[in-house]
């Protein structure tokens, strides 16, 4: 073995250009593969984390903001949407309704010197009848929440100058557990809370802080055990028609869409470029075979056996598959690191990286991959170039 490998090395290193080219493909193979497979797991994942972290089976907003809000929660995109605070007493009289709690959806204002943190989307929720958020903070910091108090999304910092809104200065408390979406840089506060910044803001902020009296944006809603959250959704519509429901089932709908459209363009241009890469591989290691037909008849002829010539040809394939291989791993790790923002823009979809153990299991698998691929494709010219006579090998 430790001969194949420095027969192998040496091979590599004496034909560099055909190296690269084996080496580049195996990179693009493993490349593309985690790169696509973080994205699309990543999307997925976060999509579902939202879905979970929302807490609710039906959100019910004012018509026509259906996609508004979604893309708010999803993207952190502020909105402000408002509708009767009555719709409140509306949805809890409908039978299978547990309970229901309303939120309010604030802005902060953008590069203005009474907010040290720009066009950051401000969920609001009543402490008093709260099911998603007063759990987690039982749990967590044991209590609700004071007067000026916030809890954060899990990218949410304190500027050096505090977080100011609307001249208000705020307490961050703790943050929220990663989702990948906008509200990991979004701020949940409570009523009183959103109040007295309102208050403040009439004498401190460039701009007062706007809440419509008796108007929220959204209310949540919890369902009783077996009742069916699409008779209720219909329900719901029919009893007011100014408010629409958004069951959880069906949340981020136009987002899933999308991601099923990407899967499966994708998935063709992977096939696509495997199929590439092995005709090119196979191509490279088949004019290197025929190249070094004297040097491997030499070989033969020194006693060494069609296996051996065989296994240092594949071990070269394997080398250069490996190699490559990593490469890709961390030129995809540095590309999302650098350029994550830029690629949710663009997708128009957030994601989020899984967790380490599924992390290391791509990263094997896509290795794996590459090493399949450029060791199947210099296969049958290593396979030919061994059982090749020495004799007439020598001579041409």
């Amino acid at each position: 073995m430790a001969a194949l490998y420095r027969l192998a090395l040496c091979n590599i290193r004496g034909y560099s250009f055909r190296s690269w080219v084996v080496g580049l493909c195996a990179l693009l193979i493993s490349g593309l593969v985690l790169a696509t497979s973080l994205i699309l797991l990543g999307a997925e994942s976060s999509l579902r984390l939202a879905i979970d972290r929302l807490g609710a089976d039906i959100i019910v907003v004012p018509e026509g903001a259906a996609t508004r809000v979604e893309t708010a929660l999803l993207m952190g995109r502020p909105t402000k949407v408002w509708m009767p605070a009555s719709a409140l007493d509306t949805v809890a009289a409908i039978p299978g309704v547990e309970a229901v709690s309303p939120q309010v959806y604030l802005a902060s204002l953008t590069n203005a010197s009474c907010c040290t943190v720009s066009d950051m989307f401000l969920i609001v929720f009543d402490p008093k009848t709260d099911f998603v958020v007063k759990p987690w903070l039982e749990k967590t910091i044991g209590g609700n929440l004071q007067l000026g108090d916030v809890i954060g999304g899990s990218s949410v910092y304190v500027p050096e100058e505090g977080i100011k809104l609307y001249g208000y200065y705020l307490n961050l408390r703790k943050n929220l557990a990663p989702t990948g979406t906008g509200l990991d840089q979004s701020l949940f506060m409570t009523m009183d809370t959103a109040q007295e910044m309102r208050r403040v803001s009439l004498t401190e902020a460039v701009q007062p802080l706007e809440i419509p009296t008796n108007s929220i944006s959204a209310v949540l809603v919890k369902l009783k055990p077996g009742a069916n959250v699409y008779a209720v959704a219909l329900e719901i519509s029919d009893r007011d028609r100014t408010i629409t429901p958004i069951v959880s089932p069906d949340m981020f709908q136009s987002y899933q869409g999308q991601l099923k459209g990407l899967l499966g363009g994708v998935l063709v241009m992977i096939v696509i470029i495997l199929a590439f890469s092995m005709l090119l591989i196979g191509l490279v290691f088949s004019m290197a075979a025929n190249e070094r037909r004297r040097e491997l008849g030499v070989l033969r002829a020194m006693g060494a056996s069609r296996g051996f010539v065989f296994r240092s040809l594949v071990m070269e394939a394997a080398l250069l598959a490996i190699n490559g291989g990593i490469a890709g791993v961390l030129l995809t790790f540095l590309i999302l690191t650098l350029f994550r923002n830029l690629i949710i823009s663009i997708l128009g979809m957030p994601f989020l990286l899984p967790s380490l153990p599924v992390l290391i299991l791509l990263v094997v698998g896509v290795i794996c991959l590459s090493l399949v691929i450029v060791v199947l494709a210099a296969s049958l010219p290593a396979y030919r170039i061994s059982h090749l006579d020495p004799s007439i090998a020598m001579r041409e």
